[in-house]
């Protein structure tokens, strides 16, 4: 190998590292103004950073700037900004009001944030050992990015409505530690990897998008949840119809086996 290209092997791609960083920035950024109380901008914080983590790999793929080292730095970016941080947050928010409550309650806030945070790094490490293998059309598991967005929406809308973390506090330990779970599930869940945004659509297609964003813009919180939720129902719903499908159709070949063996 000449220097040249060794030197090219060493190189860093700043392009969509930068992007990669400022993902980063917004998940250490939503830490930060959770510890001021500040839960709004900490919850927009993660979002921003759902976007960024959503334009560093495309902005990678267009510029053919692919690397080794930038797959590595989005994983650690992203345990930071959709594992460490919204389990920070919500801890903060409401998990904390546990705490006066006493026999073990002290532990179980903590205990459920730590849960959510173990959770999201073994699934980007399971995602990361299984990125050339598996089916890209779908996930295995919830991907931690909708985890996110779910614990922030849930944040935001709440403080909006001007709903204290306290009230809702066993709730939120609930959610918290079913959505921890669902990342480490193996329930699928529909990537929309297999879209082209490069091919032509039809007009009406460019006028649904305009129509999502407008109705998004009336109460971004809500939709925002609303959406991110739903998606994270349907990988349970859809699992529980595969399986009672699954279950008839065993029946039918039961009892057709049972038929012929009669005849």
């Amino acid at each position: 190998m000449s220097s040249e290209d060794q030197k090219s092997h060493r190189a860093i791609y700043l392009l969509p590292n930068l992007f990669t960083t400022a993902a980063l920035f917004a998940g250490f950024y939503a830490i930060v103004a959770a510890m001021a109380d500040r839960f709004e901008a900490a919850a927009v914080a993660i979002f921003i950073a759902m976007v960024l983590d959503g334009v560093d790999g495309r902005v990678a793929r267009m510029t053919n700037t692919q690397s080794a080292f930038g797959a590595e730095y989005d994983s650690l970016a992203d345990m930071v900004s959709f594992g460490l941080a919204p389990a920070l947050v919500m801890y903060q928010w409401a998990l904390i009001y546990l705490d006066p409550l006493g026999f073990g309650w002290a532990k179980t806030g903590w205990l459920a944030a730590f849960l959510y945070t173990a959770c999201a790094a073994l699934r980007l490490a399971r995602f990361n050992t299984k990125v050339g293998t598996s089916d890209k059309r779908f996930f295995q598991g919830l991907p931690s990015p909708t985890a996110a967005a779910v614990l922030m929406g849930m944040v935001w809308v709440l403080h909006d409505l001007e709903v204290e973390g306290e009230t809702l506090r066993f709730v939120a330990l609930g959610v918290t530690i079913i959505v921890g779970l669902l990342m480490v599930s193996n329930i699928s869940y529909y990537s929309f990897k297999d879209i082209d945004f490069r091919n032509r659509v039809p007009f009406i297609a460019l006028l649904l998008v305009v129509v999502v964003l407008v109705v998004a813009s009336l109460d971004p919180p809500k939709i925002l949840l609303a959406a991110f939720g739903l998606y994270t129902l349907s990988g349970p719903v859809l699992a529980l119809v595969r399986w009672r499908r699954k279950r008839e159709r065993a029946i039918e070949s039961s009892q057709d086996s049972d038929a012929g063996n009669g005849g």
